[in-house]
């Protein structure tokens, strides 16, 4: 097939490393300086350093050229940048199927990304690619397991088949909402674990708060529309426990810079990279609210990143929660 990739981040890069063995790969970047630097470099030193791209990479800041004759599009741009690259498409009268592969809510609007896509583009053939996957890890050839949700099962099925490797394997399902629920709220989960590791709170704290945290991803998903099974699978019990545990999470990663006592604003700029879990935690929250579903773990990370709640108070509150069934 031939492939475009939008967006050279670190997962986008990584993907397009990966298909490029097999297909005919084109990644596309906004920014032509960022495209010149990485045909000088044979690399995406910004995102993903010391991985060197395959000769049949093709890199591309013209965003016609790059999705010209493409039968497939996967959008690689990080959530915030979803509705503009769609708007892209929409007026390039650009058809192609297209798999987005960003996890979160939209900041103020608190859509999920397929609900950005109806609001753009109506319907389509289309899908999101999702799961527990570090682009590094994939990068350098390790086992990667992921999955491709759509409403047409068939198409999910047929890209699932078509963009295996051999160190990639991928599922197809059918429940969108459920993928990208588990996709955001895991981020939101990412964050609390990294404060209580930080903390150093121990693994019995860490394995309730995964635990927990699945339970709030599983009833807030249910009420969106979600199955319950698929939180179990790889988009969510599998994405959480990754983006929970992993070193290479920048959403732990926050969490961890918070525990010291760092104000976000400060986190956010020394990161270098997209903490989806930072803006999805505040919708999320909302999104809840209005629906009125109990998320104390959201809720104690929103009160840590707005500053009215230290770390460790959040954990008492937390704790001092009053006692009931562990199914409600």
């Amino acid at each position: 097939m031939r492939i475009a990739v939008l967006g050279a981040g670190a997962w986008g890069t990584a993907l397009a490393i990966a298909f490029a063995h097999r297909h005919s790969v084109v990644l596309w970047a906004r920014d032509p300086d960022q495209v010149t630097s990485m045909r000088t470099a044979g690399e995406n030193s910004r995102y993903l350093p010391g991985h060197r791209f395959p000769a049949s990479l093709a890199l591309a800041a013209d965003f016609t050229l790059a999705t010209d004759g493409a039968d497939l599009v996967l959008i690689a741009a990080p959530l915030a940048g979803l509705r503009t690259t769609l708007q892209h498409l929409r007026d390039a009268r650009i058809g192609t199927p297209f798999l987005w592969l960003c996890k979160g809510l939209e900041r103020g609007t608190g859509l999920l990304p397929h609900q950005v896509v109806r609001e753009v583009l109506g319907e389509r053939l289309c899908g999101v690619l999702t799961g527990p996957s570090f682009a590094d890890e994939l990068a350098r050839n390790l086992p990667t397991v992921v999955t491709i949700a759509s409403a047409d099962a068939g198409f999910a099925l047929r890209c699932a088949e078509n963009l295996r490797c051999p160190r990639l394997r991928i599922y197809a399902g059918d429940d969108v909402v459920g993928a990208e629920v588990g996709g955001a709220v895991k981020n939101v989960m990412a964050i609390a674990t990294g404060v209580c590791d930080g903390l150093g709170l121990g693994m019995n704290a860490r394995a309730a708060l995964l635990t927990r945290g699945l339970h709030e991803i599983t009833r807030f998903g249910k009420a969106l529309g979600g199955r319950a099974d698929t939180f179990m699978g790889l988009s969510g019990m599998g994405d959480l426990i990754l983006t929970c545990t992993g070193d290479l999470s920048r959403n732990r990663r926050v969490g961890l810079l918070l525990a010291t006592g760092k104000p976000i604003d400060q986190i956010t700029g020394e990161l270098g990279h997209v903490a989806e879990g930072v803006p999805a935690a505040r919708e999320v929250q909302r999104r809840a609210a209005a629906l009125g579903i109990k998320m104390p773990i959201t809720d104690w990370v929103c009160a840590v990143l707005d500053g009215s709640m230290t770390p460790i108070e959040g954990v008492a509150a937390l704790m001092a929660r009053d006692i009931g069934f562990e199914d409600e």
